[in-house]
């Protein structure tokens, strides 16, 4: 809970002060455990905004406990509601009781604008594609999902992330494609929207892995790809641009793509309280949380920060534009594999043919010399290439009048002239 009102962190259980793994039992149990504990014990809903694993750290079992920096501090300890006893915030390495002046002040400042807290326009909601999609992962939502999917307002009301995983919604989620490097000409519009978040996700990254062309070429030792974009940066781009979009504007993502480049953007800048310097160290902020959560459990997000580095891995961190309104994303195209490069090859593969070609000859004539009466079979085996390959070569190298055939085909012999 202090990680949750200061700037996230990271918690090992198992390990001793002085840093040495001694291990847990019963890693997968203790997990739970933990994570009922964290829902149930602490104030806001702390859905979304953390991660718990099992990891093996010199041969013994550890818990690794990620937290997010909340939306909604301050966050508290359940049974001792928001008071002194029941707030902590980490000041360096150490957690410590917040003064009621610190609680005051910080409640002051609190984002009230969570899609938890705001009521669905809709409140007759259909969620099938949700359960589709939970079923495919082989887990199954029961008849109070909605409530430990935190999709109600504090009144019982569907809220704005349920209106988002419902079958039908008014979000669009718009994809175009244009002739150039501006926005004159259209060739194509499309819109993924107006569905559950979690299959129109799906349907963007689909388009994009088709429209994502990946340049080949093959040289003499080997086959080369090029992608237009790095994949798992682009994955990792439409993930969080769809998961962090602020959608209390009514405002959804866009994807675009340029004859040179593809432009992803979302609304809305950093999270109330993040650095630039933060956001590129990997700090986690979760603006949705509770989307968060279901992202996680389809599978889309791995760890908390993880889809930042990912994409930094591949580019630099100039492909990021960030405002106090709006964030984008911006991934040149990688270019084909040049025609000098491709000639290059392809002189490359000549010459690669003509040295084999010119031993499997030595190796024929060698052979001939050794046993005249050899047969076609026999040569096949010495050179490693075909009887038909073998056939050709010997009517070349008797076209080019280096070896002669005398005497019939069963009982002739070849001569070397």
């Amino acid at each position: 809970m202090a990680f949750l009102n200061a700037h996230g962190g990271t918690i090992y259980i198992g390990i001793d002060r002085n840093g040495n793994p001694v291990g847990v039992d019963k890693c997968d149990a203790l997990q739970l455990e933990i994570k009922d504990r964290l829902i149930t014990g602490i104030r806001p809903s702390v859905m979304g905004l953390f991660d718990i694993a099992c990891e093996r750290l010199n041969g013994r079992d550890v818990v690794r406990i990620t937290v997010a920096e909340g939306k909604e501090p301050p966050y508290y300890i359940r049974a001792n509601g928001m008071s002194e006893r029941g707030c902590f915030i980490r000041i360096g390495s150490s957690a410590q009781p917040m003064t009621q002046e610190q609680i005051d002040s910080i409640y002051y400042r609190r984002t009230h604008t969570s899609l938890r807290n705001i009521p669905s326009p809709n409140q007759h909601l259909a969620f099938t594609q949700l359960h589709i999609y939970y079923a495919g992962k082989n887990l199954t939502l029961n008849d109070s999902f909605a409530d430990n999917l935190q999709l109600k307002t504090d009144d019982g009301r569907y809220n704005m992330t349920a209106y988002l995983c419902a079958d039908d919604n008014g979000m669009p989620i718009l994809f175009a494609k244009y002739a150039g490097t501006d926005r004159d000409v259209l060739t194509e519009n499309k819109n993924f929207g107006y569905c559950s978040l979690i299959k129109a996700t799906e349907q963007v990254l689909d388009k994009f892995s088709v429209e994502n062309r990946i340049y080949a070429r093959v040289t003499a030792t080997k086959r080369e790809e090029r992608p237009m974009v790095d994949p798992q940066a682009l994955r990792e781009a439409v993930i969080n641009a769809i998961l962090h979009n602020d959608y209390s504007y009514n405002n959804p993502p866009k994807f675009e793509m340029f004859s040179d480049r593809i432009e992803i953007t979302s609304t809305g800048g950093l999270p109330w309280g993040m650095t630039k310097e933060d956001f590129f160290n990997g700090k986690s902020c979760p603006r949705n949380p509770e989307l968060m959560r279901i992202f996680q459990d389809m599978e889309l997000v791995e760890r908390l920060g993880s889809g930042v580095r990912r994409i930094l891995n591949a580019y630099a961190p100039d492909v990021f534009e960030i405002s106090d309104t709006f964030f984008r994303v911006t991934f040149r195209y990688n270019k084909p594999f040049a025609e000098a490069d491709d000639k290059a090859g392809e002189k490359n593969r000549e010459k690669t043919t003509q040295k084999t070609t010119q031993k499997t000859t030595q190796k024929i004539l060698e052979a001939i010399e050794a046993d005249p009466q050899i047969t076609r079979q026999e040569l096949a085996k010495i050179t490693g290439i075909s009887e038909s390959g073998v056939k050709w070569q010997l009517k070349k190298l008797k076209e080019e009048g280096i070896i002669d055939r005398v005497g019939s085909l069963k009982g002739g012999k070849w001569v070397v002239k």
